[in-house]
């Protein structure tokens, strides 16, 4: 039997959880083969501003050196239309620095669906209304297209709906 040298596994999680009233935090955990990393990012209600963020990576090679000053930058930034840009403005272009990037827009986004949670309890019964239902949310809010499987391109949630611009 021979060795198969081309193993690899990924497993990515994002929750969000109340803190009180007024505060949630969102946790974005990694740990694949070669990574073990985590973004955490506490927001405020209701206007969603961010107001601490963190971030380790447990491989000291993996961690991207601006790391201390991307996280420095967060807090005041507020979660909502344009938070894509400002992150990817923070993070930049470095290959090292995507996988921050990429975690923290997680956090947001997980925020974002945590919210709409009372929405999706207000569907319908039928299936084909359920359908209509839930494409109108995607066709109203494009930022929740490929945010879940549900959402995913080819799921007929999403059929006639593209990816945001």
């Amino acid at each position: 039997m021979s060795e198969n040298i081309l193993k690899f596994s990924m497993n990515r999680c994002t929750t969000v959880e109340r803190m009180d009233d007024n505060t949630l935090r969102s946790v974005s955990r990694l740990s694949d083969t070669f990574t073990c990393a985590s973004a955490e990012i506490v927001a405020r209600l209701p206007d969603l501003e961010i107001l601490t963020a963190r971030a380790q990576f447990h491989h000291e090679w993996l961690k991207p050196p601006d790391l201390e000053d991307i996280l420095r930058k967060l807090p005041g930034m507020r979660i909502g239309p344009g938070m894509l840009k400002i992150i990817k403005g923070l993070v930049g272009e470095k290959d090292e620095s995507r996988q921050i990037g990429y975690m923290v827009e997680e956090c947001c986004q997980a925020i974002i669906i945590s919210l709409t949670k009372d929405i999706l309890a207000q569907a319908p019964e039928s299936e084909e209304q359920k359908l209509e239902f839930f494409s109108g949310m995607v066709r109203e809010n494009i930022r929740l297209y490929n945010r879940c499987a549900a959402f995913a391109p080819g799921s007929r949630l999403v059929e006639g709906t593209g990816p945001p611009q």
